[in-house]
Parts: C-alpha cells; sequence; structure tokens
C-alpha cells in the first residue's frame, strides 16, 4: 500500500435476522455539525512496509481502543472515495459495547492559521446502525462495503467485493 490509501474493519452483527454494523462519527472540526455522510468504518493509512490486513487491525485497535474481536476476515475489496484515497476494506463478525471505546487522537492546528496545535478524537462517538441506516450515515465512498457485506449475508458461499 503507497500514496492515499487506507485499510480497515466493519464490524457487524446480525439480530432478528437482520445486520448491524459498527461506524464512527470522525472527529475535529472539520465533521463536528456534519451527521449524514460523515460516519466512517474504523480505518486508516498503512506504515511503511506494513500489509493492508495488518493496518486494518492496528487502525481498529487505535481509533476505538479496544481489540479487534476474535473471528475470520471477510473481504469487502477496494473502493476509491471521492478525494482518490483507496480505501481496502473486511467486513468481521462481532460486538461491542460502543460506550467502552476509548477513541485514539490526532492534533492539527485550530484555527486554521492560529500557530495553536490542538489535540482532536478521531473518531468522536460510534454507534451501531442497520444497513439501511448506515447507508445515509457513512461516507458516501464506503456505501459499497455495506453493499458488498448485504450479498455477503445473503449468499455467504459468494465473493463479495
Amino acid at each position: 500500500m503507497t500514496g492515499k490509501q487506507s485499510a480497515g474493519i466493519l464490524l457487524f452483527r446480525e439480530r432478528g435476522g437482520a445486520a448491524d454494523v459498527l461506524l464512527g462519527h470522525m472527529g475535529g472540526p472539520f465533521w463536528a455539525r456534519r451527521d449524514a455522510g460523515a460516519w466512517s468504518l474504523p480505518k486508516g493509512e498503512p506504515e511503511p512496509g506494513e500489509d493492508p490486513e495488518a493496518t486494518a487491525r492496528r487502525e481498529f485497535r487505535e481509533e476505538l481502543g479496544l481489540p479487534v474481536p476474535e473471528g475470520d476476515l471477510i473481504g469487502l475489496g477496494t473502493v476509491r472515495q471521492s478525494g482518490g484515497k483507496t480505501v481496502t476494506a473486511w467486513a468481521l463478525r462481532g460486538d461491542l459495547d460502543p460506550a467502552l471505546v476509548v477513541p485514539g487522537t490526532f492534533e492539527m492546528e485550530w484555527p486554521k492559521g492560529s500557530g495553536r496545535i490542538r489535540s482532536f478524537p478521531e473518531i468522536d462517538r460510534v454507534a451501531w446502525f442497520g444497513l439501511a441506516g448506515a447507508a445515509e450515515k457513512i461516507v458516501k465512498g464506503q456505501r459499497a462495503f455495506l453493499d458488498r457485506l448485504a450479498d455477503h449475508l445473503a449468499d455467504p458461499g459468494g465473493r463479495p467485493g
């Protein structure tokens, strides 16, 4: 993985025959007043020489402050977001309580040009959504992952992505 790439894990659970996915609302001042299109699966950029799956597992731990649940990863393929970043994702069946999330942080100059460096959470809140609700919340470029997960759940022998 090089350039504008990232990798992540889309955690899902099934309840009453329907799937829920765990999404995080992106932290920082650019996303503070947005809801629709401001949520993402936990993801991030690779360290030098790091393979995409290792990146996805590390970023899950860093962004949520929790270990990756046990289980087999389901490849969801790759999408290209509108800004040009390529995201590779896996789905993972598991469960966690959003109240236990301890988000990682990042620093940036804010307000821009002020010379002040402030710290912000990478994800400022986490929630479970049904697939239809998640499609309204998730960054547009990641919606294909929801469709691929739905296809996989409808036909577990098929190959998503």
